[in-house]
């Protein structure tokens, strides 16, 4: 028993110490699993045989995952992607595993392992791309959502490959695993249900099977949900979740079919279950950690012997799968219309192999599709493929879009044929405010956004916007800044928003300069530079949820009103004092952190204020305040039931 909790302390604290260096480094999660079982594994030899027995443990958490990802494949979501999904992601898969496959029967490679490589080397990584697109905000973007819309299809491509690749099984490789298999069906003939049947008889077993995953996720689930819920205990409610895929992986694999395509199909069924939602919560963190433990064991299994030996064959392999694969999309981006630096998004991060080579890599060797030092072989340059990938990404960080951003620049920055009263620097959710309240009023005005694709989507509803980055002195010449009345500073880069202020007030007094703040260090930073006036983007909407939340408590009208009006009245009054702290502490006039004690006064000062009980009506604030109609508090109860 000891040993066995050794081994488990090896794996979690390799996760834990190398998990989290790699994601602050921008590499991952799964690139930091794979480093720490590559630590643990062939560098120090913590961890041996027992890794391959472990390996088809955590090998569910590919099976959970499949499971999720049904889960989340709603039908009416799949036919609104259908053009993308089909067609990129289709072509995609399809010309990427032919190519491949052609290049290996070239070599000399047979036909069904060519086949296999192909569609192994056909897949990129999810995990990787999506996690990097969510960090780097580029989940929004033309390039990011087609790449979306080609890895949910390698996903969903993922199922039938498990259920065709083997067809591919070599006849020498059966023979020569026939004698192990035929001692393990001695051992456990109890463990199929198909074993011996008649082809007619074995394919009514699976149709049957099918057929009771997809009623019975339908008729049977439901009921079982409403009853297990209705106990209230979470723990049962996981229980009965764990009980459902484990249940519907047990079933394909006495039938003889993947464990992944029955849980995939199950989640396809319940995805417009209104359980959906408790259902992934609850097999998240089991996913999570048995795929982390996957990457591990992979990690750990690298042979680095192999790698030695062979490393330019490998190198050449992997860089020559990345160009390929590169190529593919480009020319797919080409074809679908993706342009400019969405184009180049598209194509590098995809380049990859991704995690599911190393399950389908391991599924082709228990099926005798693969040898054993193909495969091994292989399981190096999917693992090389994706240490390269967020090299790819910096490459587009720092290349590709400073590139696109200069050109786009020349061509478009001098362009603007009209001035305006007002210029509004930056139109994101808060600049279209402002803009539509002046124009609506009569008031002319200059919208300047540096993001192109900002940009045009105004212009389709009719909003004229132009191309260009406010912070350029030329192109607020052009805007006409010098017979501006006001200048509205709306724009997403605080450190750039703050530089434009000071060089509007320097150069422009004339100027009243209005600024948009993201939280209270950057409204002192705004100050300082001489914007007129500032407001904290947050402020008032986070008031009035505050407010919304204490009507829904049932505190009266007018104590809420007074309750508000006092907060931002003690707010007000601290204002100057808690500026001119904050820029002693910012020019390292006092080393005592006043502003830090200053600020906890005045969340003492809030709590007096609210904590008062006044019965009189001597607040100035509250003069103008007129006592909501009768019946108001009801209406408003009755709108939240």
């Amino acid at each position: 028993m000891t040993g066995y909790f050794l081994q488990a302390f090896i794996y979690l604290i390799a996760a834990v110490i190398a998990v989290p260096i790699a994601k602050r480094l921008g590499l991952g999660s799964v690139l930091g699993y794979l480093i720490a079982g590559v630590v643990i594994g062939p560098i120090t030899g913590l961890v041996g045989a027992e890794t391959a027995t472990i390996q088809h443990f955590a090998e569910f958490g590919v099976v959970m995952m499949l499971f999720l990802v049904g889960l989340e494949l709603e039908p009416k979501m799949l036919w609104n992607m259908r053009n993308r999904l089909v067609g990129l992601g289709g072509i995609q898969v399809a010309g990427t595993a032919g190519i491949v496959m052609a290049i290996a029967l070239m070599l000399g490679v047979q036909w069904s392992i060519a086949l296999a490589i192909g569609l192994i080397f056909s897949l990129s990584s999810t995990a990787i791309v999506l996690q990097t697109f969510s960090e780097k905000g580029l989940s929004k973007t033309q390039g990011g959502q087609n790449a979306f819309s080609v890895l949910l299809f390698q996903d969903i491509a993922v199922i039938p490959m498990l259920a065709f690749i083997p067809l591919l099984a070599l006849p020498e490789l059966i023979t020569a695993a026939q004698s192990a298999a035929v001692e393990s069906a001695n051992h456990h003939p109890e463990l199929s249900l198909v074993a011996g049947l008649p082809g007619w008889a074995y394919g009514l077993v699976i149709t049957a099977s099918i057929v009771a995953v997809v009623v019975g996720g339908h008729f049977v689930s439901r009921p079982l949900f409403r009853f297990v819920a209705s106990s209230g205990l979470r723990e049962i409610f996981t229980a009965t979740a764990l009980m459902l895929v484990i249940g519907i992986a047990a079933l394909m694999g006495l039938v003889g079919l993947s464990p992944a395509l029955g849980t995939f199909l199950a989640g396809v069924v319940l995805a417009n279950s209104e359980f959906r939602h408790e259902l992934e919560s609850n097999i998240e963190p089991f996913k999570g950690l048995l795929l982390g433990l996957f990457f591990i064991t992979v990690g750990a299994g690298i042979n680095f012997g192999i790698l030695f030996d062979d490393f330019a064959l490998i190198l050449g392999l992997t860089l020559g799968l990345m160009l390929l694969k590169g190529l593919v999309l480009w020319c797919l981006a080409v074809v679908f219309k993706i342009k400019g630096v969405n184009r180049w998004l598209f194509a590098l991060s995809l380049a990859q192999a991704g995690e599911f080579g190393f399950v389908l890599l391991s599924f082709t060797v228990q099926n005798n599709v693969l040898p054993s030092d193909i495969a091994s072989t292989l399981s190096l340059v999917v693992a090389l493929s994706m240490f390269f990938t967020p090299g790819l990404f910096i490459v587009y960080e720092k290349i590709i879009v400073p590139r696109f951003e200069k050109q786009t620049n020349q061509g478009e920055q001098d362009v603007i044929d009209e001035q305006g009263k007002v210029i509004i620097a930056g139109v994101g959710r808060f600049g279209q405010i402002v803009n539509r309240l002046l124009v609506n009023n009569g008031v002319e005005t200059v919208v300047l956004d540096h993001q192109a694709t900002q940009v045009n989507n105004l212009r389709k509803i009719g909003i004229k916007t132009f191309f260009g980055d406010a912070t350029k002195p030329d192109l607020l010449h052009t805007a006409g800044i010098e017979h501006a009345r006001a200048l509205v500073v709306a724009i997403d880069n605080q450190e750039s928003s703050v530089q434009l202020v000071k060089y509007v007030r320097h150069t422009y007094p004339q100027v009243k300069v209005i600024a948009r703040a993201f939280d209270r260090g950057h409204f002192y930073q705004l100050r300082q530079a001489g914007a007129h006036h500032i407001e904290s983007e947050t402020f008032h909407s986070a008031l009035e949820v505050g407010t919304v939340a204490l009507r829904c408590m049932g505190f009266h009208p007018f104590q809420i009103e007074q309750q508000r009006h006092s907060y931002i009245y003690v707010e007000k009054q601290s204002s100057d004092e808690l500026y001119n702290a904050w820029l002693d502490d910012s020019e390292g006039e006092r080393y005592d952190n006043n502003f830090l004690k200053l600020f906890i006064e005045l969340e003492d000062k809030i709590r007096d204020a609210m904590g008062s009980d006044r019965h009189d009506g001597d607040s100035r604030a509250e003069r103008g305040w007129t006592p909501p109609p009768k019946g108001y508090a009801d209406q408003f109860e009755d709108k939240f039931e």
